[in-house]
């Protein structure tokens, strides 16, 4: 199975999915959407697939903080690409993408056991 996982390097849940990752053998590649940004289009289907821009986006950040207020309320699609676009970091992470497309955020031991199907 192809896996993408989307991230920071210098993030420490990025880590975590990654050694997860390895350690359970599944073979994946890894996307620093800093150096590599990620097309409008990707992040527009990502948000659609998770249920919107609210479940994309960490709203928690710090980045997200020392946004004008004026910025935290865009109103379309390409309001919210050209923010994500500015500012990389406000995409949760890790982004975990599968061959079949399907995207999913965050990582925890549980909810990738349940996507791998892992029984350990």
């Amino acid at each position: 199975m192809s896996v993408t996982v989307y991230g920071l390097d210098n993030c420490d849940t990025c880590r975590k999915a990654r050694n997860w990752l390895k350690r359970f053998e599944v073979e994946h590649t890894f996307v620093d959407y800093r150096a590599q940004r990620v097309p409008a289009e990707t992040l527009k289907a990502w948000a659609g697939q998770l249920g919107g821009w609210e479940k994309l986006v960490n709203k928690a950040s710090t980045t997200w903080r020392q946004l004008p207020e004026g910025r935290k309320s865009p109103g379309s699609d390409p309001e919210w690409t050209l923010l994500l676009k500015e500012h990389p970091a406000l995409v949760k992470r890790p982004v975990l993408v599968t061959a079949d497309g399907t995207v999913s955020v965050g990582f925890t031991d549980n909810a990738y056991k349940l996507r791998f199907g892992i029984k350990k």
